[in-house]
């Protein structure tokens, strides 16, 4: 089953409260949960209509009165009752989750490009609800960064409350997947390789992995029994460049695969869990596979006009164009021919990869 969080195009991305909650069909229109609950073939109360994904999650981790009401209700009679995701925008699946917890050298081809030695547990690193972009929204490259970098990634978004959890136990407490991306500024972060002469970067990650818009979700949440435990994924990013010999080529910069990471969902759940509780909503970043800018040569770094895409199997894709601090890209890049086709309310279908269930 897949789920959206979405608004009319006439709402302000700054504006949660206008804001819904819809299923996928498996047509690829949107089924939202209040109309679902109006029609009345199942246990599912009206008020879920005014409930973000978070806590319809809270609620019912497993989805069974959604489930149960779909089941009762004739695909046809479905049908009639979505939308058409043409008309409305997508949010991100949680838009403000109360937690986004990171993961740093999860994949064993990011740490051999680093030339780094196998971690003895996971780095962790924190980011927050006000990172959080939606398929579409723009990336903001702030002015004191010259070495902005993608990270493309699987997210787990937690179904139950999760304390002191035994890894055994792990993957019960996960509601679905989306798919992130871990937008970081390196020189801010302090890696050696970004740093210009006489840079000596935070000397923590805060502001290099938590400012506004660098962390997209998106844009379904796939949930935990479609995909089970998140491995065998690829993961893949592509930059298309507003100058230089590939403008406007998509190139692609990461191809990797979840069974590359060294600490899997249900641990990492367990590991964080021990001291850090876990709340339905709640997002974990597991890691990023190896091709980002910052590893490569020549260097690859994003700048404003630039267009990004990070997709994970099974999942989805994410499309971000990149902006200056104050919103803006170079006329005619991709990043502005992106928000052209986004405000004209040209937006890409919401296609699933399995019928609901």
């Amino acid at each position: 089953m897949r789920f959206v969080t979405f608004r009319s195009l006439d709402v302000s991305a700054s504006d949660p409260g206008g804001d819904r909650v819809a299923v996928v069909l498996e047509s690829g229109r949107l089924l939202p949960l209040g109309v679902l609950a109006a029609a009345g073939q199942g246990n599912i109360a009206e008020e879920i209509e005014g409930l973000d994904l978070a806590t319809v999650i809270a609620l019912d981790p497993e989805f069974g009165a959604i489930r149960d009401a779909i089941a009762r209700t004739e695909a046809g009679v479905l049908e009639g009752l979505a939308i058409d995701p043409a008309t409305v925008r997508l949010a991100a699946p949680i838009p403000a989750p109360g937690k986004a917890i990171g993961v740093g050298y999860n994949y064993r081809d990011h740490i051999r490009e680093q030339g780094l030695e196998r971690p003895e547990r996971p780095v962790l690193f924190s980011m927050f609800g006000s990172a959080v972009a939606a398929d579409g929204d723009p990336i903001r490259k702030p002015a004191g960064t010259h070495a902005l970098d993608l990270e493309a990634g699987l997210a787990v978004v937690i179904g139950r409350r999760a304390s002191r959890v035994a890894a055994a136990d792990g993957l019960s407490h996960v509601a679905g997947y989306t798919v992130a991306n871990d937008v970081t500024a390196r020189d801010w972060q302090g890696q050696a390789k970004a740093l210009r002469p006489g840079e000596k970067g935070d000397g923590q990650w805060l502001r290099a992995k938590g400012s506004d818009t660098f962390l997209p979700l998106g844009p379904v949440l796939v949930t935990a029994d479609e995909l089970g435990d998140g491995r065998g994924l690829r993961v893949r990013s592509w930059r298309t460049a507003a100058a230089g010999p590939d403008a406007d080529n998509a190139f692609l910069m990461q191809d990797g695969n979840t069974s590359e990471l060294l600490f899997g969902v249900a641990e990492l759940i367990s590991i964080i869990s021990r001291e850090v509780t876990l709340n339905p909503g709640d997002v974990i970043v597991t890691g990023t596979p190896s091709g980002v800018g910052v590893f490569r040569e020549p260097q690859i770094f994003l700048e404003p006009g630039d267009l990004v895409r990070v997709e994970v199997e099974r999942i989805g894709a994410l499309t971000s164009p990149v902006v200056d601090e104050n919103g803006e890209a170079p006329a005619g890049s991709p990043a502005a021919g992106s928000m052209a086709m986004r405000t004209a309310g040209q937006v890409p279908p919401v296609s699933p990869a399995h019928p609901p269930r």
